[in-house]
């Protein structure tokens, strides 16, 4: 209930009740609305304005935000797992495969540059979270880079590695004979005396004595250049180039198993072992020549022999006998 005002009438010796003015009446009720109307705008606005109160599309887009930020989170740990894998085989390839195929190691720097001129991230600038979006991002390109270069250095290896798989599969590495087959060593590369006129001259190849028609092998890949008898002394022979700067020559042969431009594999058979030409009993007379220069044939028949049949081989090639053409 409202208060009841009274004043005091001196000319009734009395107390009389105050009525208030309508208009006053209506001033109140409009002033109170306003106030509350006032407000209430002012708490509508202090609450938009916090976090106290937020509309539906707004905690969507505040759930949306947080999982981006787990899904940056998940990438970067990816990338960090990625970035090992990557840096391991980056040291194996400077460290063992560059190395063995002796290629030079890819620099550090190279691997780990990053990108120079314009700015590449200017479009991602401007967001709540632009540092982030960006950190991730050219994290991201590097390991790109870093991929693109590993990725090239594995196709050069791999390029290197079928290169020296044909280098080793053309080197000379085995002996015309099997040792099955052989029934001796006959004479070795050096200072040997004539069988005809036992005049002491420079034998540049290996003698190895065998039964007339013993198969005799190509002992590398390559192709035939010749298989004729028209060398002095060789009688009938055949000579195989290897390429990269190797020849082999097989001498004093009965009967041929290629001919002139074929292409052999280490182990094929190219002929027969024989007596023809300057020869004083079957054998076939062994060369390698390396950058037009013969070598000793002894430094290669790693592929056959073991370290035992070597040694043996080793001290029959070294003693100062007869050759046997």
């Amino acid at each position: 209930m409202s208060k009841v005002k009274y004043y005091y009438d001196p000319d009734t010796l009395s107390y009389r009740k105050i009525e208030p003015k309508k208009s006053k009446r209506y001033w109140n009720i409009a002033f109170f609305f306003l106030g509350s109307l006032l407000f209430g705008l002012l708490c509508l606005i202090l609450l938009l304005n916090t976090n106290l109160i937020n509309t539906p599309r707004e905690l969507s887009l505040q759930r949306e935000v947080k999982n981006y930020e787990l899904q940056f989170e998940l990438l970067n740990k990816k990338m960090e797992q990625i970035e090992e894998v990557l840096a391991n085989i980056e040291d194996r390839d400077n460290n063992i495969y560059r190395l063995y195929f002796e290629a030079n190691p890819i620099p550090e720097e190279q691997r780990r540059a990053g990108f120079g001129g314009i700015n590449r991230y200017k479009s991602l600038e401007g967001f709540n979270n632009s540092e982030m979006v960006i950190a991730t991002t050219k994290r991201l390109d590097i390991i790109k880079k870093q991929m693109a270069i590993q990725s090239k250095s594995l196709d050069e290896i791999t390029k290197l590695a079928k290169e020296k798989e044909k280098l080793l599969a053309s080197i000379p590495a085995i002996q015309p004979i099997n040792n099955e087959d052989l029934t001796r060593m006959a004479s070795g590369f050096g200072w040997r005396s004539d069988p005809f006129t036992k005049a002491r001259k420079m034998h540049r190849g290996m003698d190895f004595t065998a039964p007339r028609g013993t198969p005799i092998y190509a002992t590398g890949d390559g192709k035939v250049t010749r298989a004729d008898n028209r060398s002095s002394g060789f009688g009938k022979h055949i000579r195989i180039e290897h390429g990269y700067g190797y020849i082999t020559l097989y001498a004093h042969l009965s009967r041929y198993n290629v001919k002139r431009g074929q292409k052999v594999k280490r182990g094929d058979i190219i002929g027969f072992v024989g007596n023809t030409g300057r020869s004083e009993a079957p054998h076939v007379h062994y060369e390698v020549w390396k950058d037009e220069e013969r070598i000793n044939p002894i430094n290669f028949y790693y592929g056959s022999l073991s370290a035992e049949e070597f040694e043996n081989m080793l001290k029959y090639a070294t003693q100062e006998n007869q050759s046997l053409d």
